[in-house]
């Protein structure tokens, strides 16, 4: 199985990420989990939410202690919230930064992938809405998902809600980190 812990604030999608991380494994063929980590937590509070990816059911609901993925979508969480705590030696970060992963995970010995992806948010959206972008990352950098599948959940999950103008943006955005997010 593999588990995927994502940390950021109340307001960020960090749901949302984690629905649209099981939701392309589920059209992947995967047995897939997405569920939060709620408490009294208000916008711009550290809040977690995990997902569990794997080939035969899932009976777990716990939460994740020794992620496989951690994805951090606020980089000052990783001074004020520790979400590398519980990172195994081959546990693979993804972090929402246009920094050098020593800078931002000093002492962190595992791979550390930064991706500007607020940057590719502001830029195509044009709200710091950052977690389809993120999802592109997470695409690229894990191989759990397909990029098509990646985007057809942007479009079932989000079509509830909003617009085709919309989706299409989260779509380009989701493109556009997978293709600047290097391996």
């Amino acid at each position: 199985m593999i588990e995927i812990r994502i940390h950021g604030r109340g307001g960020q999608g960090n749901v949302t990420l984690a629905e649209l991380i099981a939701m392309a494994a589920f059209y992947d063929g995967e047995a897939a989990q997405a569920f939060p980590s709620f408490g009294v937590e208000r916008k711009g509070a550290p809040v977690k939410a995990f997902v569990k990816i794997d080939n035969k059911f899932i009976r777990s609901r716990e939460q994740i202690y020794q992620p496989d993925f951690i994805i951090i979508q606020d980089p000052s969480l990783v001074q004020a919230a520790n979400p590398l705590e519980g990172a195994k030696k081959e546990t693979i970060v993804l972090i929402n930064s246009n920094k050098l992963a020593s800078e931002v995970c000093p002492g962190y010995t595992g791979k550390v992938y930064c991706v500007p992806v607020l940057k590719i948010a502001l830029e195509i959206i044009g709200k710091p809405i950052i977690n389809t972008a993120m999802l592109g990352a997470f695409a690229q950098i894990s191989d759990l998902i397909k990029i098509e599948s990646a985007a057809k959940a942007i479009k079932d999950n989000l079509g509830e809600k909003y617009d085709q103008k919309i989706i299409d943006k989260n779509i380009k955005a989701l493109k556009k980190s997978y293709k600047v997010t290097e391996k």
